[in-house]
C-alpha cells in the first residue's frame, strides 16, 4: 500500500515537473510572476490621487539582466520600464479607471537613451511619470536613476495608446471633473514629430510597394 502511494507521489511529481518545464520553455514565465507581484504590491502601496505625480519604482541589477560585458542589457531596460508602469497605473487609479470603462492600453512607442551603463548588483530606481496626453495616447517619461550617485543613466520616452476610450474620459473619470492635459514639452514635441515622420515614410513605401506588385 505504501509502495503504491509512494509510486504515485512520484508520477505526480513528474506531471509537475514536466508542466513546469513546459511552461518555461514556451514561456516568460518570471515576467508573468513578477508583473503579478508588482500589481499586488501596488494596491498595499499608498495611492497616488495626482495623476501627474511622479512616482519611483526601485530596482537592481541582478545576473540574469547584464549582458556580455557586464552590464545590463538592453532589453531589461525596456522591461523594468514594462513593470514601473503597471505600478504607476495601479497606483494612480488609471488601471482601475480603465477596467471600469471597458477600455484597454497598448505601448505605440518608445524610445530609450543610454547615459551611463547600470552594472551588475547596481541599485537604482526608476523614476515615472505621465507627461501629458492627447486625443489617443498618454506620453510618459522613465528616467532610470543610479542610487550611488543620482546619475540618470537613461531615459525613456513612450506613448501609452487608449483602445475603446480616450485618455480625457479616463482623466476625468479619476478626477471627477475635466482636466486639460499640460503643455507638451519640447523634447516630447520633436519625439512626436518624429514618429510621425516615420509613419508617412512608412505608409509611402506600402503604397509604393502595392502598386509594383
Amino acid at each position: 500500500m505504501l509502495g503504491e502511494w509512494r509510486s504515485r507521489a512520484a508520477e505526480m511529481w513528474l506531471w509537475v515537473l514536466g508542466v513546469l518545464l513546459l511552461l518555461f520553455c514556451s514561456l516568460d514565465v518570471w515576467y508573468f510572476v513578477r508583473g503579478v507581484a508588482v500589481v499586488v504590491r501596488a494596491w498595499f502601496q499608498p495611492v497616488v490621487r495626482d495623476i501627474l505625480r511622479e512616482q519611483c519604482f526601485g530596482g537592481r541589477v541582478l545576473p540574469q539582466d547584464i549582458d556580455f560585458m557586464g552590464h545590463m542589457n538592453n532589453a531589461r531596460y525596456l522591461r523594468e520600464c514594462d513593470f514601473a508602469r503597471f505600478s504607476l497605473y495601479t497606483r494612480n487609479g488609471v488601471f482601475k479607471a480603465i477596467r471600469a470603462m471597458g477600455a484597454s492600453m497598448v505601448l505605440g512607442a518608445s524610445t530609450i537613451r543610454y547615459r551611463r551603463s547600470l552594472t551588475l548588483l547596481e541599485p537604482f530606481e526608476l523614476h515615472s511619470r505621465i507627461l501629458a496626453w492627447d486625443h489617443k495616447a498618454f506620453f510618459l517619461e522613465q528616467q532610470f536613476v543610479s542610487r550611488a550617485d543620482g546619475f540618470v543613466s537613461a531615459v525613456m520616452l513612450c506613448r501609452q495608446n487608449v483602445l475603446r476610450s480616450t485618455p480625457d474620459k479616463i482623466v476625468q473619470h479619476l478626477c471627477k471633473r475635466k482636466v486639460e492635459s499640460p503643455e507638451f514639452p519640447e523634447d516630447l514635441k520633436h519625439w512626436i514629430s518624429y514618429n510621425s515622420a516615420s509613419s508617412q515614410t512608412l505608409r509611402a513605401e506600402s503604397e509604393l510597394a502595392g502598386k509594383s506588385q
